[in-house]
C-alpha cells in the first residue's frame, strides 16, 4: 500500500512564502523513484489543476500560472517531494494534492489546505 502525506499548508499574506512537503510511504516492493511526482491544487467546485511536475528522469513542468514562483525539487533518499511556493498570490489559495504516476498508477495524498489572504 501508498501512502502520500502532504504538510506545510497555512495562511500566508500576499507575496509571501510557504514550502509544501509530500512524504512517500509504502508496505514493499516500490521505489518511488520510478514515478513521476506531481502536484496538483483545486479549489472546491472547480476542476483539479496540475501546478508542477518532477519527472523520472530529472525533468520539471510547471503550469503558467506558477512558473518562476514555484519550485517542484524531491529527496530521492528520503522518498520527499517538496514545492516550494514564493511570491504567493490569492488566487493560489487552494487545496494542494501532491501525486505519484506511473501508468498505469495513481496515487494521491489527502491534501493540505494553502490560503493566501492579508
Amino acid at each position: 500500500q501508498v501512502q502520500l502525506v502532504e504538510s506545510g499548508g497555512g495562511l500566508v499574506q500576499p507575496g509571501g512564502s510557504l514550502r509544501l512537503s509530500c512524504a512517500a510511504s509504502a508496505t514493499s516492493g516500490i521505489t518511488f523513484s520510478v514515478y513521476t511526482m506531481n502536484w496538483y491544487r483545486q479549489v472546491p467546485g472547480n476542476q483539479r489543476e496540475l501546478v508542477a511536475t518532477s519527472t523520472t528522469g530529472g525533468t520539471t513542468n510547471y503550469a503558467d500560472s506558477v512558473k518562476g514562483r514555484f519550485t517542484i525539487s524531491r529527496d530521492y533518499a528520503k522518498n520527499m517531494v517538496y514545492l516550494q511556493m514564493n511570491s504567493l498570490k490569492p488566487e493560489d489559495t487552494s487545496v494542494y494534492y501532491c501525486n505519484a504516476h506511473r501508468w498505469p498508477l495513481d496515487y494521491w495524498g489527502k491534501g493540505t489546505l494553502v490560503t493566501v489572504s492579508s
